[in-house]
């Protein structure tokens, strides 16, 4: 058959371009972009792991920064305190003697009016001693009829509001 015949030329033939256009193919694909391309690919691997370092030593830095900035922090604050402490001391102290100066005043005045009112009670007392001395007398004499002298009417108004 002839058709079969001619199998074994044109399979040749294309075997014979398929290899061509494959090694044509692998030459430019493998030997010329291949490379470009891993270089590209070496590049940016190395540039993702230079930019890792660096953010690594940026980050360490920062800390570093961190930490002082909380040093000085702390000891600001740790002086504010005791800027704070101190004003309270101060504070405390003045209100102390501020108080201490009125409590004296103001035992100043409840001296003086204690002895304003022992002088007031003292004088009421007197006062009603007098008045019920003379009622006693003004009585004894309506009742009894009888003129009491004013030391006995005094002494017996004294001793009966003295017991009661």
């Amino acid at each position: 058959m002839p058709q079969i015949e001619q199998l074994g030329a044109f399979y040749a033939s294309q075997i014979f371009w398929l290899v061509v256009f494959f090694g044509l193919a692998f030459l430019i694909v493998g030997r010329g972009m291949v490379p470009k391309v891993m270089d590209t690919v070496a590049q940016r691997d190395k540039q993702i792991a230079d930019d890792f370092a660096a953010a690594e030593q940026a980050r360490r830095d920062a800390d570093v920064q961190e930490e002082a900035w909380r040093a000085r922090e702390n000891a600001r604050r740790s002086e504010a305190q005791a800027v704070i402490a101190e004003a309270r001391s101060k504070a405390a102290l003045a209100t102390e003697g501020r108080l201490a100066e009125v409590q004296r005043g103001l035992d100043t005045q409840l001296a003086a009016a204690e002895a304003r009112i022992a002088d007031s009670l003292r004088a009421a007392s007197a006062e009603i001693e007098n008045v019920a001395t003379d009622a006693a007398r003004d009585v004894v004499a309506r009742v009894a009829g009888i003129m009491v002298d004013d030391g006995a009417a005094r002494s017996a108004v004294k001793e009966k509001l003295a017991h009661g």
